[in-house]
């Protein structure tokens, strides 16, 4: 897996989410519009020294192989402490505990969507090993008994106030975890000072996020409770929603889950299925959320947290007559894997070419648009550059900085926070793209003029996956008005 990561970070340009995440480490923040800092904050000391794409890269790659790490920790410990309380079935003999973890990684090895993640750091790539660390907590408190050292309770406390700089829906797996407090034995954490101690520590560690909200009228929590509202709710969308994960995910997970769930003896021990818990709560927030809109990557902690347990099921039906079932998930969803990465890294060759419009288009060109773009500002002694759509500007202000970006729309984004609306009467240079490309903003209280500079053609193993097109507009007349317009890729 490691391998193909390392592939894929050194020959594909930032995609939109990760050139935006690393510009908010060249913008350094308390807290930012869309999601808390973290993000930004670890990135800093590489952007700082302006490395590479594909270093800065690296980062994500070293935590999921740290989440692959804890996804076998967890699954070892649990195949122990199931095994020695003679809480599994022992018809199909026992398991290896060091097999249960290697079983466990092999259902994150071969789901298609983490690589993704693996290598595109978003917040979702750091909430990943915190909730699987805090899940790991869980289970420690169990075997327990109920019961934390001062030490323990002050690393559950820095995990809780980690997960809530990495993105906001950590507080799912905090919920989860006092749902877990509350079994073995009942009750007993309210007794506990470190528990409160662990409170006070992670509410320190975010205060940073709610002191900036505060001073910017609570702007990423209303953005965070309409996005996650999203659009009129649809059943249809659930379905949709709930094939997808499993499509990006694969069945080895529910495969390994029913595995686990028909071993266990639930009557002696109930409650070890209170792990499950920090996979069903997530899951099935986001699920009911999709019916609005939602997005396939939101629930990949959730998957990570249920990999333990489905390995310690896999491992089962490995010493069964089941072992070809396992082998065909494994070979089907580690040929979509190989497929799906190699065709990124070719931008779909050969097979893309049937398409209408190429889906993977969108990670070609930016560095080449963005640099053409910067040299016309400097040429022209323009006010900056200027897209039609926040998302076509988070490449742009990356493989441009510092130049600034200014977004010709009336929403609110966070490019509006680092550069401000572009005041009226300033002359920029306008980059339009194929894929996603507008008319001239030319006419009442939109720019006086815009002449076509440059048109940029890109290509990749010989086949044209889009075309950039840069004006110099002048006169902006402060009313921005947006419309799409279909951008030919002929010269």
């Amino acid at each position: 897996g490691t391998a193909m990561h390392l592939a894929l970070a050194f020959t594909t340009e930032l995609s939109v989410d990760e050139a935006h995440y690393a510009l908010y480490a060249k913008h350094l923040a308390w807290s930012y519009f869309d999601h808390p800092p973290l993000v930004g904050w670890i990135q800093w000391p590489f952007v700082a020294i302006n490395a590479p794409d594909g270093i800065l890269r690296l980062i994500p790659i070293s935590i999921w192989i740290i989440s692959c790490i804890l996804v076998y920790q967890i699954a070892y410990q649990l195949n122990d402490y199931c095994s020695d309380r003679g809480l599994l079935s022992t018809q199909l003999g026992l398991v290896n505990s060091s097999f249960a973890g290697l079983a466990a990684v092999a259902v994150i090895v071969f789901a298609p969507l983490p690589h993704v993640l693996a290598v595109g750091l978003v917040p979702d790539t750091l909430l990943t090993p915190l909730s699987l660390a805090i899940l790991w907590m869980t289970l420690q408190w169990i075997k327990q008994d109920g019961h934390f050292s001062l030490y323990q309770w002050i690393g559950l406390g820095l995990l809780f106030g980690l997960a809530g700089l990495s993105k906001y829906t950590a507080v799912l797996y905090a919920i989860a975890f006092v749902i877990a407090c509350l079994t073995v034995p009942r009750y007993s954490f309210l007794k506990q000072s470190g528990f409160y101690l662990a409170i006070a520590i992670a509410l320190l560690l975010i205060s940073p996020v709610i002191l900036w909200n505060a001073q910017h009228d609570w702007i990423s929590f209303k953005y965070q409770i309409d996005h996650g509202s999203g659009g009129t709710w649809l059943w249809r969308r659930v379905a949709a929603f709930i094939g997808l994960q499993i499509a990006v995910f694969g069945f080895l997970p529910l495969l390994g889950l029913w595995a686990f769930s028909s071993s266990v003896h639930w009557r002696t021990r109930p409650w070890i299925g209170i792990l499950l818990i920090f996979f069903a709560l997530p899951f099935g927030v986001f699920a009911v959320l999709s019916g609005g809109g939602g997005l396939p990557h939101w629930t990949t902690p959730a998957w990570f947290c249920l990999a333990p347990i489905a390995g310690i099921g896999l491992a089962q039906w490995w010493q069964s007559d089941k072992r070809w079932l396992i082998a065909l998930f494994a070979a089907i969803q580690g040929t979509l894997v190989v497929t799906g990465l190699t065709l990124v890294m070719t931008a779909g060759y050969p097979i893309a070419s049937q398409f209408k419009v190429n889906p993977l288009a969108d990670l070609f060109g930016w560095r080449s648009a963005s640099i053409r773009a910067n040299l016309l500002v400097n040429e022209l002694k323009a006010s900056g550059i200027a897209v039609q759509n926040w998302t076509l500007a988070s490449r742009v202000g990356w493989y441009a900085k510092p130049t600034p970006i200014y977004v010709l729309d009336d929403r609110l984004d966070q490019f509006d926070l680092w550069f401000g609306k572009l005041p009226e009467g300033s002359n920029v240079i306008l980059l339009n793209w194929s894929e996603m490309s507008f008319k001239p903003p030319v006419g009442e209280g939109q720019f006086r003029t815009c002449r076509p500079l440059d048109r940029l053609g890109i290509a990749h193993l010989g086949q044209a996956l889009s075309q950039f097109e840069l004006s110099y507009c002048q006169g902006w007349g402060g009313k921005a008005k947006p419309e799409r317009q279909a951008l030919s890729l002929r010269p």
